[in-house]
């Protein structure tokens, strides 16, 4: 069974209760608005950074031969743009604390 994971709700009402003075409106314009941009810059620049998260950033893959794992046949992947999420090394090593060496 997969564990629970944050609704956007949930997010929102934290948020509210973190910052005095603000209501859930405000947070989830807030939020879209912080999308919106992301997304925006994402497609423009190439790379947004999430302060003390990390960066999305786009790249582009060339072309390439696979194969199709059903029959075994070689099949021409084509080029594409992909969207990746690089975690900032901060976060990283909170959540997983790099092993201690001797």
């Amino acid at each position: 069974m997969a564990a629970a994971r944050m609704t956007q709700t949930q997010l929102v009402k934290a948020l509210v209760d973190a910052v005095e003075g603000s209501t859930s409106k405000q947070v989830k314009a807030l939020l879209a608005a912080y999308s919106e941009i992301a997304i925006k810059e994402t497609k423009k620049n190439g790379v947004f950074v999430l302060p003390g998260l990390g960066r999305l950033v786009r790249q582009e893959r060339k072309a390439r031969m696979g194969r199709n794992p059903a029959t075994g046949a070689a099949i021409k992947i084509p080029a594409k743009k992909v969207v990746k999420f690089r975690v900032a090394k901060a976060v990283k090593d909170a959540i997983v604390p790099p092993k201690k060496t001797k």
